[in-house]
């Protein structure tokens, strides 16, 4: 690409970020965010729903038994990707709404954890960030020794002084 190329058009003033395709149309964008927020929720919504008495949903860690045993969300239950197909439906009855997670953004075992509960007709939305965004954020981290929130990281959340860091919703 040319530096002409990347020279926003009078149309345009932001085509260099959006390259050489126009941006999507209102019903388009539309569409697409409302269906991207039908498969997907993150750390701080979930946390609230569940801090609230939330019982519409199963939060449900995907990883392995090593990285369940290091550290999980408060709340979860475990059911790694590997197991889905024989073990989800003793787990998590039919009809179950479940928002799984896995390590962190950069992990796309949610991904295909979702897909094989979907494929058992699961209504399924993964947690963004991972376990990895559900610690930094601060909220309750569980062992089998027992359960603690860290402090909130400054790089991922809003912190407040005299506040607790996971009682602070970003209200995005």
């Amino acid at each position: 690409m040319t530096a002409s190329q990347l020279t926003a058009s009078p149309a345009s003033p932001v085509a260099p970020i959006f390259g050489a395709e126009p941006a999507a149309s209102r019903d388009e964008a539309v569409a697409h965010f409302r269906a991207k927020l039908a498969f997907e929720t993150d750390a701080s919504d979930v946390w609230a729903e569940l801090e609230a008495g939330d019982q519409s949903f199963v939060l449900v860690d995907t990883r392995s038994d090593a990285a369940w045993a290091q550290g999980r969300a408060a709340g979860a239950v475990h059911l790694p990707t590997a197991r889905i197909a024989g073990g989800a439906a003793a787990l998590l009855p039919a009809g179950t709404n479940v928002v799984v997670y896995c390590w962190s953004p950069g992990c796309n075992g949610s991904t295909k954890a979702a897909l094989a509960l979907s494929l058992q007709g699961y209504a399924v939305r993964e947690m963004i960030g991972g376990f990895e965004y559900w610690a930094r954020e601060g909220y309750p981290v569980e062992t089998d020794a027992g359960t603690a929130a860290g402090p909130m990281d400054p790089l991922v959340g809003p912190v407040s002084s005299g506040t607790g860091a996971a009682g602070i919703r970003c209200d995005c």
